[in-house]
């Protein structure tokens, strides 16, 4: 069904077919590194005072072979020659300095591998940063990652859905805090002493992405008894289909949150708010991507159907079931969906099994995004907290709130003399909590789940 496209070359002297994994300075680094992370706090800094802390000596040592390592990878990366000689200076002021609360904005400035995404373009990057669903702390990570950028990729950021700040990557191989269930790797997870103005590129790892859906959605049909169509069975036997459908979801969904009537921008500004605000913001964006995955099957895009079918089988059975139920707006924007699809009659669970109306789902996911859009485009005209009413409403419309929620009893339940952001306090950690169906579901992949920590396709192919 869909061509599988080889990477494309890179001119001039970007172009290397030497791997960086491969070479023997790779793992120097990678060991050097994970030496240096366990004598880390929580914000990067390296406490010598602290009990069992290295000697400093020890750490300088450590570090000066994290440098020359680093020296012996570049010529294998030339792309990234002003990145790595910034690198190595924020590195040596870092221990200059005593090892305090590092700060590489020198370094992450100098890092733009938006600027020349080349399909199969490898990077080497390092820098103290947390990784997002994975290490909460700010430690040194290293990885090297090679872009995604097929030809008919570039031709639809070109014409239909430009998004010049977005790299599709891949992972090649990492340190401990990609050994999680990150899946991402953004400029602002890293170390620095002040914010940008601005932050020129975004990555995300479409291979974990697709390897983690598969072995997730071929347990959850095995679980249900959900017979897929026969285009849908082959993202689940073929990591490269799967990895485009991902590419295309995530680029289109990454432009969604700055397209549209939008009475907040909750990603670009930083706002304290109901945690269904956020999960109606990326199910909307998701729904954009399935509703442009429809056209572009229209106008004989074979990605397209993919991204349907990838966008509705991850948001239905992996979504609400993985992660704390604390605040999981991921999962709670997969509970509404299936919650909707249920109640307008496209999926049935009947008898143990669960059977889905494929064309009659199709058609009710478009009305779910516009009636998301209709809140969105009236919200522009009313108060904030009227806003978040309206949203809570259009949610328990569809989703039981929790029998001891404040919110569920109405705006006479909550003191209106506080700001609005205090009223955040009253929201309960599970204000939507799972249905007797995903309470079932979640103990049956529970171990499928669990098994998908740092995954990737090479891991997943290894262990089939």
């Amino acid at each position: 069904m869909t061509e599988i496209l080889s990477p494309s070359s890179v001119d001039g002297p970007a172009a290397s077919t030497d791997r960086v994994v491969d070479h023997p300075a790779w793992p120097v680094l990678k060991q050097a590194v994970e030496a240096l992370r366990p004598a880390q706090s929580k914000d990067g800094s390296i406490d010598f005072a602290a009990e069992d802390a290295p000697a400093r000596a020890e750490v300088e040592a450590g570090l000066e072979r994290v440098v020359t390592a680093v020296q012996e990878l570049a010529p294998l990366v030339p792309h990234d020659a002003a990145y790595l000689e910034a690198l190595v200076t924020d590195l040596r002021r870092w221990a200059a300095d005593g090892f305090g609360v590092p700060d590489f904005l020198d370094s992450l400035l100098a890092f733009q591998p938006a600027r020349q995404r080349a399909d199969g373009l490898q990077h080497l990057v390092l820098f103290p940063m947390y990784t997002q669903n994975g290490n909460p702390d700010r430690n040194l990570e290293a990885v090297v990652l090679r872009m995604v950028w097929p030809d008919w990729l570039a031709e639809l950021e070109r014409t239909r859905y430009d998004n010049p700040l977005f790299c599709g990557i891949a992972f090649e191989d990492f340190t401990a805090g990609y050994d999680t269930n990150s899946a991402v790797l953004f400029p602002e997870t890293i170390a620095v002493r002040e914010a940008p103005d601005r932050f020129t590129w975004g990555g995300i790892f479409c291979d974990r992405e697709a390897a983690r859906f598969r072995r997730v959605i071929d347990a959850a049909c095995e679980v249900t008894s959900l017979e897929l169509p026969e285009d849908a069975k082959g993202l689940l036997t073929d990591q490269q289909r799967a990895q485009q459908a991902f590419v295309l979801w995530d680029m289109v969904h990454d432009r969604t949150h700055s397209h549209g009537d939008l009475p907040f921008d909750p990603f670009m500004i930083k706002q304290r708010q109901p945690f269904w605000m956020y999960g109606l913001e990326e199910l909307r964006c998701d729904l954009t991507a399935f509703g442009e995955g429809v056209k572009l099957e229209a106008d004989g895009v074979p990605q397209g159907r993919d991204v349907q079918y990838a966008m509705l089988l991850d948001r239905l059975f992996r979504f609400p079931v993985t992660g704390e139920r604390n605040r999981n707006y991921d999962g709670l924007g997969g509970q509404l969906l299936f919650a909707y699809l249920h109640k307008h009659d496209a999926l049935r669970w009947t008898d143990n099994k669960l059977t889905v109306d494929w064309d009659r789902a199709r058609e009710v996911t478009v009305a779910l995004r516009e009636e998301i859009e209709t809140l969105y485009r009236e919200g522009i005209d009313r108060p904030k907290l009227v806003h978040w009413f309206k949203a809570y409403e259009l949610v328990s419309t569809y989703l039981a709130p929790h029998p001891g929620s404040t919110w569920a009893k109405g705006p006479d339940a909550l003191d209106l003399g506080l700001p609005p952001r205090k009223l955040v306090d009253d929201v309960l950690p599970d204000e939507f909590p799972l249905s007797m169906f995903y309470e079932a579901l979640r103990k049956k992949l529970r171990g499928v789940i669990a098994s998908t920590k740092g995954i990737t396709a090479e891991s997943a192919a290894l262990a089939a």
